[in-house]
């Protein structure tokens, strides 16, 4: 992967980013999104930010070599502690980690995100964490991708924000509202990888002495399960 030619799941990411943007890219990898942006005309400015030492002297490397020093910012900082207010930023993408780790960088920057009109997100795993951060802080879920690259599975969430009350039930939370309507060969393939599992780990914790702990987690496997068996209810076994 380099700035020019993306993984599938980046480039789905891109897609994503409204013309004319205003990016900041989140723990940006090299700043390939951004330095693919800045030169397919996707966005007009970047901001590249990166926690660790090394990423971002890898990030400023590249972006020099791309000659977009004029165009990308690249930080060293955490999370969106990387946007300062007069960049203008109008979107963020954060890409390749954690569900729940997002939702708390989400969390903790989102007095940064006043002025940003979409959020592009692609967590690794627990997208759940990701929509349950909408619903608590005013943003709707305006579109949603799943895509498998090299035998893993990506799901990609757009959010924009909403003075409108948001509402997403249990399955919703879980599976993602718009990839609930279209329940695609991936989709399929990725909850089905993940029932065998729960029903697996569900059924160890039957042979583990019960705690308090064991208790919970197996009450919210077996909600899970019961919510997928309801998802593919009407499918042939």
């Amino acid at each position: 992967m380099n700035a020019q030619q993306l993984s599938v799941r980046l480039m789905k990411v891109a897609e994503h980013v409204q013309p004319g943007a205003v990016v900041a890219d989140i723990g940006s990898d090299h700043a390939y999104l951004a330095c693919y942006l800045l030169h397919n005309g996707s966005a007009s400015r970047a901001v590249a930010g990166e926690i660790v030492k090394g990423p971002y002297e890898s990030a400023k490397k590249q972006v020099r070599e791309e000659g977009l020093e004029g165009k990308i910012t690249v930080r060293l900082a955490p999370g969106l502690e990387a946007v300062e207010p007069e960049d203008g930023i109008t979107a963020v993408t954060i890409a390749g980690m954690g569900g729940s780790l997002i939702a708390s960088i989400l969390e903790e920057g989102k007095s940064r995100l006043a002025g940003v009109e979409r959020l592009i997100l692609q967590p690794n795993v627990h997208a759940q964490a990701i929509r349950l951060w909408a619903v608590q802080n005013g943003w709707r879920i305006v579109a949603e991708d799943i895509l498998k690259e090299k035998d893993k599975i990506y799901e990609i969430l757009v959010l924009e924000p909403t003075a409108e009350e948001v509402q997403l039930d249990a399955k919703q939370l879980l599976f993602g509202p718009k990839l609930l309507q279209d329940q695609n060969d991936i989709f399929k393939e990725k909850w089905k990888r993940e029932a065998t599992q729960w029903k697996a780990i569900a059924e160890r914790l039957e042979n583990t002495e019960e705690t308090e702990d064991i208790r919970t987690k197996k009450e919210q496997l077996l909600e899970k399960i019961a919510l997928m068996e309801e998802v593919f209810a009407d499918e042939n076994p």
